[in-house]
């Protein structure tokens, strides 16, 4: 197994001075690239303190600048917010300036709130189409010299410039959860990274078997390398697992807001939902959250994350973006690098 990492620029509120919030971010990416992660993944999203975003390739190129080895992946760029030939354009010249680092990741996005403002009109559910118009655009933009006529966008012949250095193309990852989805990757060939929310094993399971049968149904294709993404925190002693659980609720409080599309979004801040007044209240169970997340001491987190190795996924995505304390992100890293991933070598 080998092992990726997920990193935001994030503020729960305005405590945080957003020059701490920047240093930290750069040297927990920069810990990643000396520490044997493959990649380090950018989100996109707009106008939102918890995940401060609003472009993933100039993310890239800042911390291409100050990393040697990683590769630098974007998780994801949301295709209905892009023209073709701007998002081919730029990820090239990502992969340009970095040397040949680029994953280039492409998805739908999440929030009704941002489809809202970004997309005023798209509902989040149909925003998949988009995704898959957009991809085979932007591969044949890469190649050479292409004319478009579709049903989001069109334009004359045209081309991406620069062109990516790797070749055919930098490698392309969607995030996928729903079967059309895994179908849609493996017939085109990219790579899977899924995210399970809070849930139990048992929906890694539910992925896997969704892999298992897109692949099923599309004889010949070659099986894409999956991922799992999880909400990661590690601590020296058993006593301390509240910790990054109270953070996790903190967060998903505020994820609850705006994956319902509340709109009680203040200056970028969304007011946290009160999780035992949700239906779903149990999803966020503390001692749920602390069995399903990838939360634990050293050799709790290797236990669980064999369990993953065993279940078929090739490379586990650390989340690390979740409201915790810096100093507790940081010695979180620390000890996962120290003591998880030499178990894995």
């Amino acid at each position: 197994m080998k092992f990726q990492l997920a990193i935001n620029l994030e503020r729960t509120d305005d405590s945080l001075d957003m020059a701490d919030v920047q240093r930290h971010t750069l040297e927990m990416v920069q810990m990643a690239d000396q520490g044997s992660f493959t990649i380090v993944w950018a989100a996109e999203h707009h106008a939102l303190e918890m995940t401060i975003a609003p472009n993933p390739f100039q993310i890239l190129t800042w911390w291409a600048a100050h990393t040697e080895r990683i590769r630098l992946g974007t998780a994801v760029a949301v295709a209905p917010y892009w023209h073709p030939i701007n998002l081919a354009g730029e990820a090239a010249f990502t992969d340009l300036i970095s040397g040949g680092r680029l994953e280039f990741g492409i998805g739908s996005g999440a929030y009704q709130r941002e489809f809202d403002r970004m997309h005023p009109g798209l509902k989040q559910s149909d925003a998949w189409r988009y995704m898959h118009e957009m991809l085979p655009v932007i591969k044949a933009l890469w190649a050479g010299d292409y004319e478009h006529n579709g049903e989001f966008w069109s334009f004359p012949t045209s081309t991406s410039v620069p062109k990516p250095v790797q070749k055919p193309h930098p490698p392309i990852w969607i995030a996928a959860r729903a079967p059309i989805t895994f179908d849609y990757a493996v017939k085109h060939g990219c790579h899977i990274m899924s995210w399970p929310l809070t849930r139990p094993f048992s929906e890694a399971e539910l992925y896997n078997s969704r892999l298992d049968e897109a692949m099923e149904a599309n004889p010949g294709c070659d099986r894409p390398k999956f991922a799992m993404m999880r909400h990661t925190a590690l601590y020296d002693n058993k006593k301390d697992w509240e910790v990054p659980v109270r953070a996790a609720q903190r967060q998903f409080g505020q994820f609850e807001n705006l994956f319902q599309n509340l709109g009680d979004v203040k200056n970028g801040f969304p007011k946290q939902v009160d999780l035992e007044s949700l239906a779903n209240r149990d999803n966020y169970n503390p001692q749920m959250l602390s069995e399903n997340l990838m939360f634990g001491t050293p050799d709790e987190v290797v236990a669980k994350l064999k369990r993953y190795q065993e279940l078929g996924v090739d490379e586990f995505i650390y989340y690390a973006s979740m409201g915790l304390g810096l100093k507790e992100q940081k010695r979180s890293l620390e000890l996962f690098c120290s003591e998880v991933i030499p178990a894995f070598a």
